[in-house]
């Protein structure tokens, strides 16, 4: 009887397992084919390659790309500008985020010009950022921070203001502090709905990272996207393109692998990707 129990989990798991696989293996086929028809369509049609290049002439371009050492340096200056910007703008906006949830007053003081900051279109205020802390990595830095403190705050805020009722009287009855509930009630409540503005923050963080270097940079893979647009490099264009989806696609996966971490009693759906 308790070897049958013991085997009850192995068989049910089996089947979730397998489907997993086949999930992955579609993906990678609809990938390949997608890749597959882009060639063939390219070729079919003739398109001069200066206006779409050919998934084999991107390849081509990456390879000496990479013999010639092109991508590391600026990939490793992109990485950083999107690294540290992310975690300065999200530190602040869940900061001020818990800040202005608990008092409530500051919150109604502070939010309409914080909004008001939001709402300036990054592409606008870069040059301006650029003029004050120069063409080195700060300004790159400070864009970055700027793009990515709104979505965390106005989450955590969101997170924050909605909690169960019966937990906060529970915490009541027991006599629990201001700071103990915080921790053990609202900020558990809460964590769902703040690693959804830090999955949105990231993906924002290397676009602040390459506007920011499209205005004025040295190094950067937004600087490269600049030196390909002149040579007229489709190819080498396209090919810094996927770098920059590997790096968005690796730094969410990351928030996603810490989400499950730290938000494990989350239920999530298996279809999930």
């Amino acid at each position: 009887m308790t070897e049958a129990v013991n085997k009850m989990p192995a068989t049910r798991r089996l089947p979730a397992r397998f489907s997993r696989l086949l999930d992955r293996l579609a993906r990678y086929g609809i990938l390949l084919l997608l890749v597959a028809a882009w060639e063939a369509i390219v070729r079919g049609f003739n398109v001069s390659p200066l206006t779409f290049a050919k998934p084999s002439d991107i390849a081509v371009a990456i390879l000496r790309g990479m013999e010639r050492g092109l991508y590391w340096e600026h990939l490793g200056v992109t990485v950083f500008e999107m690294v540290v910007g992310f975690i300065i703008g999200s530190s602040l906006g869940f900061v001020l985020g818990v800040v202005v949830s608990e008092f409530g007053r500051l919150g109604k003081l502070l939010f309409p010009s914080l909004v008001a900051v939001q709402s300036l279109p990054k592409v606008a205020v870069a040059p301006l950022i650029i003029m004050w802390f120069g063409f080195g990595l700060e300004s790159k830095i400070f864009v970055v921070a700027l793009i990515t403190f709104f979505p965390v705050l106005i989450n955590t805020l969101s997170g924050l203001s909605i909690v169960d009722s019966a937990r906060i009287d529970l915490m009541r009855v027991i006599l629990a502090s201001r700071w103990q509930t915080f921790i053990y009630v609202r900020l558990p409540s809460a964590a769902p709905t703040i690693f959804a503005g830090l999955n949105v923050a990231v993906v924002l963080a290397l676009t602040g990272a390459i506007v920011a270097e499209f205005v004025g940079a040295q190094r950067g893979l937004g600087v490269l996207v600049l030196q390909a647009q002149a040579n007229l490099d489709t190819a080498g264009m396209f090919a810094i393109l996927i770098f920059l989806a590997s790096i968005g696609l690796a730094a969410n996966l990351g928030i996603r692998t810490l989400e499950r971490r730290v938000v494990y009693w989350a239920q999530r759906r298996d279809s999930e990707p």
